[in-house]
């Protein structure tokens, strides 16, 4: 038992710290400009990472002082699955609730959900700068769509979800400290 807990911590471990750390930094950059310009950070998940998705929202809206939404709304969700496709309502609530000045964040532990990939593709057509987090294949399509991708080298949601929930509150983390060390 306890080789398994000390396998799978360790492998957290690994895992986490297997980034670009410049990336984190890149990300803190584009969502203060964002934060300056006006805009707000949209994120959105599937699943676990529509949990990460709330969680990372508020804290960007509570503690950074930084306007975010997500769309966890069940009625938002149902209405626009049932009107254009559980493959399309990503699309279609980016259509109605993103500006100009906004930054997507889009969370899929395959990267293969269409609707997260679908969402990507419409911020893209709409100029907004987008922040990806996936993991499985290298390839995955979320990854080849995003201006700054984070991916975690591995087939297991938990751990997937659990790394993008560290790397995104961490990027939080970095800019409150930031601009509580610039002010």
């Amino acid at each position: 038992m306890t080789d398994f807990f000390d396998n799978y911590f360790e492998n957290i471990k690994i895992k986490l710290t297997d980034l670009n750390y410049d990336f984190l930094k890149k990300s803190a950059d584009i969502i203060e400009k964002v934060n300056v310009s006006n805009g707000k950070v949209i994120v959105v998940g599937n699943g676990g990472s529509a949990a990460i998705a709330s969680h990372v929202s508020i804290d960007f809206t509570k503690a950074a002082n930084i306007r975010s939404i997500n769309f966890n709304e069940s009625s938002l969700l149902t209405c626009f699955s049932n009107d254009y496709g559980y493959e399309n309502w990503v699309d279609k609530a980016l259509s109605f609730y993103a500006d100009k000045n906004d930054l997507i964040i889009l969370i899929s532990s395959s990267g293969t959900s269409k609707n997260i990939v679908n969402g990507a593709l419409r911020a893209k057509k709409m100029d907004l700068p987008i922040i990806t987090f996936s993991g499985f294949s290298y390839e995955n399509p979320l990854r080849k769509i995003g201006n700054i991708n984070f991916w975690v080298d591995s087939n297991d949601y938990n751990l997937i979800e659990t790394i993008h929930q560290t790397w995104c509150l961490s990027i939080i983390d970095y800019i409150i400290k930031y601009k509580n060390n610039r002010e």
